[in-house]
């Protein structure tokens, strides 16, 4: 298991910027027959039929995700210092070195400050950020850096555990391996204890999956 961890360096952004150009499904389409015939595949055999049009329709569906419109928040005064942890989020995004599957496992933890965000919204940004050629490094920081955003201060920390096909399935194949990235910012990163809080239930979550 590989683990990083990073704190943020700058002010959050909300950028969201991700694949802008209108995807072109029949030119798709026709590259991805071409590349069947490269392959020293027919694709006018039975099976074949029609693959080039459902993956050019699938490449189409997954670079196009809902965009993360802005989360809800509510107005909550009695907190505590609560420490607030979302997790069970599973996402797919694609290793943009190898353009091979990545199922990336969520887990978002911050205190609130007189707000908390709507649930729901936190797996909206993670496949928001997820729906695109991705590193695992980089969308654990998107991530983290549009919570910064929606939240309004640092508190936030993010922990990301992968599984790449790209090192399951070629070169090492080292199926078992598992990588984790943590962006951690504010509180997250100068109290030991609401670190470790955060790490231990995290890994405790990851753990009982």
């Amino acid at each position: 298991m590989t683990t990083s961890i990073a704190s943020p360096a700058a002010a959050p952004t909300a950028a969201v910027a991700g694949p802008a150009a209108v995807i072109d499904t029949g030119r798709v389409a026709d590259l991805i027959h071409q590349l069947l015939v490269e392959l020293g595949e027919d694709p006018a055999r039975e099976g074949l039929t029609g693959t080039p049009d459902r993956v050019a329709a699938w490449w189409r569906a997954f670079l196009s995700p809902d965009r993360a419109e802005s989360a809800t928040c509510f107005t909550e005064s009695q907190l505590g210092g609560q420490l607030v942890i979302v997790g069970g989020m599973s996402v797919w995004s694609l290793c943009e070195h190898h353009m091979l599957p990545m199922n990336l496992q969520v887990t978002a933890g911050y205190v609130p400050g007189g707000e908390v965000v709507g649930l729901s919204k936190f797996g909206r940004i993670a496949q928001h950020f997820a729906g695109r050629l991705q590193v695992q490094e980089r969308f654990t920081r998107q991530v983290a850096e549009y919570l910064n955003s929606v939240i309004g201060h640092e508190d936030i920390a993010v922990a990301v555990r992968g599984v790449h096909l790209c090192m399951s399935m070629r070169g090492v194949r080292m199926e078992e391996a598992r990588t984790t990235t943590v962006h951690s910012g504010g509180r997250f990163g100068t109290d030991p204890v609401l670190s470790q809080q955060f790490l231990t239930l995290t890994t405790g979550l990851w753990g009982a999956s």
